[in-house]
């Protein structure tokens, strides 16, 4: 990491969580989603179980609704975990989402390798965050994005530079982290990684429905209008 970056990096976030604050007095935070109401059976999938949430862990994320679920796919062969956190608002920079690669599956878990993979939808494609994490002859593969009422986007750092802009236009700063995990068992990476976009693909439209949606933007149009790296 360069000098310049680590200078940088500490005066852009003071910057934004400022603007933030300074923009969140006229901000109209939505109503919060039932997380819950997602679908038990989303494309192939099905749920298997929901999992509750730690109460520390869930005090250490500060998020406003949060949901762990299992789902299974119709040949029985994957099993994927959906996180979603949802945030109604950042203002005040502390309720904001934590990057996944600092919260691995589970501890003893380590990054083998990090990346980004396309996430095709009904709505367009856009990148989203791959990594894989090994834990002795375990390995899994990890999706996750942040989801906002305009955009999704990859990266954490253009989320939070989005932030001020949205905020802006809307009066609103809610955001969601989504992330997906998949263990490969015996299997190849790159087989787990392709069923794994295939729920993400699945996943995606059904968030759309359940997270508040922006009235309208300038133009009068409603809905998710943009996707961004």
């Amino acid at each position: 990491m360069s000098e310049r970056f680590l200078f940088v990096l500490p005066v852009f976030l003071a910057a934004q969580a400022l603007l933030v604050n300074w923009i969140g007095l006229a901000e109209r935070p939505p109503a919060a989603p039932e997380l819950s109401s997602i679908p038990d059976r989303l494309g192939a999938w099905s749920k298997l179980q929901d999992t509750p949430i730690a109460q520390d862990v869930a005090s250490i994320l500060r998020a406003d609704r949060l949901l762990e679920r299992t789902y299974v796919d119709r040949s029985g062969a994957w099993t994927a975990d959906l996180f979603v956190a949802w945030f109604q608002s950042q203002r005040g920079g502390a309720s904001q989402p934590h990057s996944p690669l600092v919260c691995l599956p589970a501890s003893g878990w380590t990054l083998l390798t990090t990346g980004t993979a396309a996430l095709v939808t009904t709505g367009g494609k856009f990148p989203i965050e791959r990594y894989v994490t090994v834990n002795g002859a375990s390995r899994a593969v990890v999706l996750y994005w942040y989801q906002t009422p305009r955009r999704a986007l990859a990266s954490e750092w253009r989320a939070k530079f989005w932030v001020v802009a949205d905020a802006l236009r809307d009066h609103r700063t809610d955001t969601s982290l989504v992330r997906i995990v998949i263990y490969t068992g015996n299997r190849p990476v790159e087989e787990t990684s392709a069923a794994a976009l295939r729920f993400a693909g699945d996943v995606y439209p059904a968030l759309r429905e359940n997270f508040p949606p922006l009235s309208s933007d300038r133009d009068g149009r409603s809905g998710f209008l943009a996707f961004a790296q």
